[in-house]
């Protein structure tokens, strides 16, 4: 049984997963595709982050919405340890960062992965994300893939 929480972003074990998150897309994509942002810089004001542990309390994986003031949020720092991919962890992830966002009062859902991450693509696309443009702060990079959801009325 796994179990999500969402923690702050001072948090030790989420640096310890985005460190592991930094090491494997910095073996996939050179620096100026690397669209990482330092969550501790933004701060919790406007960031959700929520930290997935199993059973015996390990972290399994972890993300972050990014609320950006407008009606939308942007999905950030999502991770699944390789020992715990392939149990539909990334939905549940995914959804409790979809709530989150929506208790914000946001109502759409962006954002950036690599074209090399065909599972996360494919993980996305199962929770209803689309293909769109590249939204701000982004430009058009040929190894990224940008993709949008627009949330209900409150999720």
């Amino acid at each position: 049984m796994f179990q999500i929480a969402e923690v702050d972003t001072a948090s030790a074990e989420l640096a310890t997963l985005v460190a592991e998150l930094d090491a494997f897309q910095g073996a996939l994509y050179p620096a100026e595709s690397n669209h990482c942002i330092d969550l501790a810089a933004i701060g919790d004001e406007h960031l959700r982050c929520v930290l997935m542990r199993d059973a015996k309390g390990n972290p399994a994986g972890c993300g972050a919405v990014y609320l950006q003031g407008d009606g939308a949020a942007e999905i950030k720092r999502m991770y699944i340890r390789p020992a715990y991919r392939g149990q539909q962890l990334g939905e549940k992830i995914i959804a409790c960062l979809e709530t989150l966002a929506a208790d914000a009062g946001c109502t759409l859902l962006r954002l950036e992965t690599g074209i090399h991450q065909q599972p996360a693509i494919a993980l996305y696309q199962r929770c209803g994300y689309a293909f769109c443009p590249p939204f701000p702060p982004y430009k058009e990079d040929p190894l990224s893939r940008f993709m949008v959801k627009r949330l209900r009325d409150g999720g």
